[in-house]
């Protein structure tokens, strides 16, 4: 050392800068006023340098030699006769080579102290476009700004590649009454790998943390963030995001939703021997085969299982690490762009499921970020869920509903994702959710109701309407918690639909009762129009119902092959035509025999059978039939738009319904036969006379049935019959849903 470094720093000081524990490194490192108060003196840290000279960036002049202070790589030195701030950069030996590098000490905080506290509030929605890692460029010059919130860590440090993950190199700056740290680091581009080095107040470094709002990340195993580029993505979508803006026909539209998850829904085999030996399809040859199979099967919408980047495949993406990275196993954002883009084009809606329930414990996660319960409850009665063995969003702190609320916006903003599906919404409404008494606390008025988490959802579900009309919000909720999908301003969740769960465990198990049993248990196919417009339903065959021993839908049927498949074909015809939008997963539309295996393609060579491609037909045609007539989707979620003609034969197991639109629209009957007995001259009471068209029959030889029908259609006679005006005569087929539409003559 020489006497004039010594004599600036004291050696506390020079050993805090060297291990990294300096409380304000932007204090000492960089340019500063002379101590003497007379010129200016530079300092850096660059371990493994030899020496470091100042150069002007104005005419790329050596200003002055920084002088070896430290053996760590702390350098410092007199900048000449220099009286004022200037622009500079770094010229530094290492080893052999001389590099020129910017320092990143020597650039200014560009942070909005406005966005600083609406994030602390609450209320910043698009925090997304500043804290993380972006591209930019400062005082003329390119790199990364890095934005963190840790206001509990006593140091925190942006580690990567570029810097050969030396958390002494770019420790970050604080601000202190917000807990957020940034540093713009030069140089630092697109594609590069990084985490958090964060040492916890009592100086204890934690394992090293992946960025909460990282916008890309490492396939898994691999847990790093990476950085994105800048450029921005040419949408092609235009139309279709104008049509969605001025309209909102989700509730008197067709909406019919193909779920699916993106790893298993088809894979490649010839790409089995790949680094991570899954066969993924990408989001690019997914938009290439799924989107146009979406289409000719006639479905409006697909449902994505989560794609925001989760670790564990077996979570199925419900245990996210990443809530603003696009899962890398089927490639990059501006890919996932690219399939929601051809999926506009398409015609296609593409919703998200969104997971704002729960987090996992990974130690690179969210998990005790700072040293302490940041984004948690520190009580694990609030703060762990027993079901899942995850973390509970602290939903009272501001901090974390403005990380949550601008997710949800975010999507939609950078995605053009037309609509969210919350995950376990009943999981967040109640503090007593899966917990025995003395495992939960009340609220402060002694209840069960989580309080912050009903305004979060709220918030959510607001400010996504307001921000993106003709967006869709969908809650997967199975209580019967009141007005989940009614307004706020009306006392609702203001959710814009929610799963009839009631109405799937109810028919899902009745169906899998043997056809003699079934008139005991009539009332099970009756029970959801009891409240089926309380609220917008859809109605859900999803994932959960083929997945844990559950078996496949297929084979949730009871008797032989051939009445397994015509239970289910009468089902699926019920489906489509009782009241509520439609939800079906990947593989229910061919029937595929076993249950869904998450690590495997589905089982596309059951298409060869005869039995498995009729149902498929039948998807196709009962998409087609609910879209073209629309006394089927009109008035939905509008008890004008049903009426019962016979909703108590129990004896025969027969159901009989109308489906209704708005005035002028011909209305159409439904026949539901659920027993194998047919009848072929069925007497039915209808409150108009006419010729009533036989639109589809699940009995159809064409779907693999016994091709029993009505040649066409039936007449109904002006004669009273069944406490209606008018009737006919019919044949119905053993397990099987007729649709009639209704024509005037």
């Amino acid at each position: 050392m020489n006497d004039q470094a010594v004599s600036l720093l004291s050696t506390d000081q020079i050993a805090a800068l060297a291990t990294a524990r300096y409380a304000d490194v932007f204090s000492v490192l960089g340019m500063h006023e002379h101590p003497s108060g007379h010129g200016l003196i530079g300092r850096v840290l660059i371990p493994g340098a030899s020496a470091v000279d100042v150069i002007s960036s104005k005419d790329d002049r050596t200003v002055a030699s920084l002088e070896l202070i430290d053996e760590a790589g702390l350098f410092e030195g007199t900048l000449g006769r220099r009286r004022k701030p200037f622009s500079y950069h770094l010229r530094i030996q290492l080893g052999n080579e001389i590099v020129e590098l910017e320092d990143p000490y020597r650039f200014p905080s560009v942070l909005d102290n406005d966005d600083l506290y609406l994030f602390g509030e609450g209320t910043q929605e698009q925090v997304y476009q500043w804290m993380g890692a972006h591209a930019r460029q400062v005082e003329g010059v390119d790199g990364t700004l890095f934005v963190l919130w840790a206001p509990a860590a006593g140091r925190v440090s942006v580690v990567g590649e570029f810097n050969a993950w030396d958390g002494r190199r770019h420790v970050m700056r604080k601000h202190p009454a917000s807990g957020i740290w940034e540093i713009f680091i030069p140089g630092v581009g697109d594609g590069l790998i990084y985490k958090y080095e964060i040492a916890a107040s009592d100086g204890e470094i934690l394992p090293l943390k992946a960025d909460p709002y990282a916008l890309a990340m490492q396939h898994s195993p691999e847990t790093a963030s990476k950085t994105v580029s800048a450029e921005p993505y040419t949408w092609q979508d235009n139309q279709w995001m104008s049509t969605r803006a001025s309209s909102s026909n989700h509730y008197h539209g067709p909406v019919s939703i193909y779920e699916v998850h993106l790893g298993s829904w088809r894979r490649s085999p010839e790409r089995a021997d790949s680094p991570h030996g899954k066969g993924y399809l990408t989001y690019r040859e997914l938009a290439a085969q799924l989107i146009p199979y979406v289409v000719d099967m006639g479905f409006t919408h697909i449902q994505l299982m989560p794609v925001s980047e989760y670790p564990f495949d077996g979570s199925w993406g419900y245990q996210p690490i990443g809530l603003y990275a696009p899962t890398s196993r089927f490639g990059s954002p501006d890919d996932f762009r690219y399939f929601v883009d051809c999926c506009h084009n398409q015609g296609i809606g593409i919703l998200l499921d969104w997971v704002p329930g729960h987090f996992p414990t990974d130690e690179h996660g969210t998990g005790r970020f700072d040293g302490t319960c940041l984004y948690e409850h520190e009580d694990v009665r609030k703060g762990f869920h027993p079901d899942w063995n995850t973390l509970i969003y602290n939903y009272g702190r501001g901090e974390v509903v403005s990380y949550l609320l601008s997710n949800a916006i975010y999507w939609l903003d950078e995605f053009h994702i037309d609509g969210l599906r919350v995950d376990a919404v009943a999981s967040m409404l109640y503090l007593d959710y899966s917990r025995q008494a003395g495992e939960w606390l009340p609220n402060i008025h002694g209840g069960r109701e989580n309080l912050e988490a009903i305004e979060l959802l709220k918030q959510v579900n607001s400010r996504v309407y307001f921000n993106h009309p003709g967006a869709m919000m969908v809650a997967e909720e199975s209580t019967a918690w009141p007005g989940v999908s009614r307004p706020v301003d009306e006392g609702g969740l203001g959710f814009g639909f929610k799963w009839n769960m009631g109405w799937m465990n109810d028919t899902l198990r009745y169906m899998a009762r043997d056809p003699i049993h079934r008139q005991y248990h009539h009332r099970e196919m009756t029970f959801g129009l009891v409240y089926g417009f309380s609220e917008n339903f859809v109605l859900p065959l999803s994932h959960d119902e083929v997945v844990h021993g559950k078996g496949s839908l297929l084979n949730k049927m009871p008797g032989d092959d051939w009445q397994k498949f015509a239970n289910l074909r009468a089902y699926l015809g019920f489906m489509w035509t009782h009241p509520g939008k439609k939800l079906l997963f990947m593989g229910g539309e061919f029937a595929q025999n076993r249950e869904w295996n998450h690590d495997l393609s589905l089982d596309w060579h059951l298409l060869e059978d005869d039995r498995h491609k009729g149902m498929q037909k039948l998807v196709r045609d009962l998409n087609h039939v609910y879209r073209e007539l629309p006394a089927l989707h009109q008035l939905d979620c509008d008890s004008k738009g049903f009426e019962w003609i016979e909703a108590e034969n129990q004896q025969q197991s027969i159901l009989v319904y109308l489906r209704k639109g708005y005035p002028d629209t011909p209305p159409v009957l439904v026949v539901v036969n659920l027993t194998p007995a047919a009848y072929s001259a069925y007497q039915l009471g209808v409150p108009r006379q006419g010729h009533y068209r036989e639109c589809l029959n699940t009995d159809s030889e064409y779907y693999g049935g016994s091709n029993m029908g009505n040649v066409g259609g039936v007449q109904a006679r002006a004669e009273p019959w069944g406490g209606q005006p008018c009737q006919l005569s019919m044949c119905i087929p053993p397990l099987a849903t007729l649709i009639f539409e209704w024509q005037a003559g």
